[in-house]
């Protein structure tokens, strides 16, 4: 099964980005991260194996950030020969050193930010940046540098599309007047950025899922596939453009994606 004929467009841009794309954080981080169970990282050759069966299958987005430890280091030597393949989403704002997270959202630290980022990836540009907040959105929108550097970046050609990954329903839609897509947490269980996809559908803007089996905590009381029924819920969404799944288990890389193709298929099916 293969997830190429479902692939979506990020809002205005040029950007065709598979309906799922793998999250990397379970790469490069295993501290303070709000998963079931606990997990070890996965060596190399998992990894290896990991992006060459997610790739095999049609996925071309990867997301990482600075805030995921060693992710972005990793993952520059094992896309060795391969950037053409994938379109790779990283994050500025948060830094995340000895089980700890801090935020820095000024122009200086923004710039070092994505010059390091392009460094540890071994590539000459970002296919998408998005501002990882702190919480406080409109704060960081609206009193810091972070947003006005990444235009400035995206102009320089560094970068290909900005975004926001927030918290807040008022901030995921002042994001995207000036930005190309959002990233917001929707699940079966927590839906309070709706107004975030109905803005960006109406504005022509992208938008990303996190959290959208809710960190593996979804669960269903009739014995239904809760996977099935978060993809039914998400992918129904016009301005859905990737779900962003974060999984280092060859398993569940293939039931997610099984389960999202035949979901896409039915949403796209003609109807007589």
């Amino acid at each position: 099964m293969s997830l190429k004929p479902y692939y979506r467009r990020l809002g205005s841009t040029d950007l065709q980005l598979s309906p799922l794309g793998l999250g990397t954080v379970k790469i490069g981080r295993n501290q303070g991260v709000k998963y079931p169970t606990g997990f070890e990282l996965p060596d190399d050759d998992a990894v290896r194996h990991l992006l060459a069966q997610a790739h095999d299958a049609g996925i071309n987005v990867l997301d990482t950030a600075p805030a995921y430890g060693s992710s972005e280091q990793r993952l520059g030597p094992l896309l060795k020969g391969q950037r053409q393949q994938w379109l790779i989403c990283s994050k500025v704002g948060e830094e995340f050193d000895n089980g700890q997270s801090h935020f820095d959202f000024s122009a200086a630290h923004t710039r070092r930010s994505i010059e390091r980022s392009l460094q540890r990836l071994h590539t000459d540009y970002l296919d998408m940046v998005l501002v990882h907040s702190d919480g406080n959105d409109l704060q960081v929108l609206n009193h810091t540098e972070v947003y006005p550097t990444l235009l400035r970046l995206r102009d320089e050609g560094l970068i290909r599309a900005i975004g926001f990954s927030g918290k807040t329903l008022d901030g995921g839609i002042a994001a995207l007047q000036h930005g190309d897509c959002a990233m917001v947490t929707f699940n079966l269980n927590e839906q309070g950025e709706q107004g975030v996809l109905d803005y960006a559908a109406s504005a022509h803007k992208g938008i990303l899922v996190k959290k959208a089996l809710a960190s593996g905590h979804v669960c269903l009381q009739n014995g239904a596939d809760p996977v099935h029924a978060s993809f039914e819920l998400i992918f129904a969404q016009p301005a859905v453009s990737s779900v962003i799944i974060g999984t280092i288990t060859p398993k569940h890389l293939s039931h997610n994606v099984a389960t999202a193709c035949q979901v896409l298929a039915q949403l796209t099916a003609p109807r007589h």
